[in-house]
């Protein structure tokens, strides 16, 4: 496991990331151009074609991407954008993942998600804020741009592995129970974790 990457402080996207991103709008090209002129400009990147996104609060999100990376297949990629922590996904899991949670809510007593918090799930019809294209510590040098995206887990290749909604499902009713166990003690140090790219799927 030669690749590392911390969670506070994710290099920046590679070509090959920014490619498979700008994929998902309707002019790639000028998409990529317009990251050439301005790399340190977030952009609007609709879901549902090439990525859908799950979106949940910040520290539950943390705890769900923790879960994924520690016990399960690891991740897509993951960033942090006003307050909440967007899971990029494969595309299908917006509209299965809801049904999932209902069902595991009544048909499972021993994975039940009422501990989970709303989850917002963007698919066809739906856009998000895609962070900079390159790293946080580059903001100074590329513009004036606010630090309100980062990514987490930037991209690196044009064939990403993303999560079904089964992995974030899974993830998120682990996420709930450790929130249940954790309770009682201080938050961890959020700039502590390390995922390791090379474990993904």
């Amino acid at each position: 496991m030669s690749s590392t990457r911390n969670a506070s402080d994710a290099r920046g996207v590679t070509p090959d990331g920014a490619a498979w991103l700008a994929s998902a709008g309707t002019y790639p090209r000028s998409t990529l151009a317009h990251w050439e002129e301005a790399p340190g400009a977030p952009v609007v990147l609709p879901c549902g074609v090439v990525f859908d996104v799950v979106s949940a609060p910040a520290l539950f999100g943390r705890r769900m991407l923790d879960r994924m990376w520690q016990e399960g297949p690891g991740s897509g990629p993951v960033a942090e954008f006003r307050g909440r922590m967007l899971l990029f996904a494969a595309p299908g899991t917006a509209q299965r993942l809801p049904a999932l949670m209902e069902w595991e809510e009544w048909g499972a007593r021993g994975a039940r998600t009422d501990g989970v918090p709303p989850l917002l799930c963007h698919g066809p019809g739906d856009a998000v804020t895609v962070p900079a294209a390159i790293p946080a510590d580059a903001w100074g040098r590329a513009g004036a741009y606010p630090p309100a995206a980062r990514w987490l887990v930037a991209p690196d290749t044009r064939r990403p592995w993303l999560p079904g909604p089964e992995v974030l499902l899974w993830a998120a009713v682990r996420a709930a129970r450790e929130a249940v166990r954790i309770s009682i003690f201080p938050p961890a140090d959020r700039d502590a974790n390390v995922y390791d790219v090379s474990r993904r799927r």
